[in-house]
């Protein structure tokens, strides 16, 4: 199994032990390779749900960006929504699938079509 293979599998374990829901794992695994090397890496791996510059990354690198979505309080909402979703005391928030979340959040799937 590849290292991106085991980091799929952690990522879909998250979506089912901590955010409660069953993954799309065709969907999980765009998502995760659609993040690129970020994911081998320990620091940008994961997203600071209290730190405003990591969230706002978030918002700019990937709702705006990657989904084509308009600068809205809206998107502030939903990623608190995702953040709670996953829940707050967890220090491990990985990046993959805060991203899942927020896509399926938006129903911008067909991004990763």
């Amino acid at each position: 199994m590849s290292k991106r293979d085991e980091l799929i599998t952690k990522y879909a374990a998250d979506l089912r032990d901590k955010c409660g829901m069953n993954p799309e794992m065709d969907l999980l695994t765009k998502v995760t390779i659609g993040c690129g090397p970020s994911i081998y890496n320990k620091d940008s791996a994961t997203v600071s749900g209290t730190d405003p510059s990591e969230l706002n990354t978030v918002k700019n690198n990937f709702l705006i960006k990657k989904l084509g979505l308009k600068d809205s309080s809206d998107l502030d909402k939903a990623i608190d929504a995702v953040m709670e979703k996953y829940g707050r005391s967890n220090k491990n928030k990985y990046r993959a699938v805060v991203y899942y979340l927020l896509a399926k959040h938006f129903k911008k799937e067909s991004v990763y079509n």
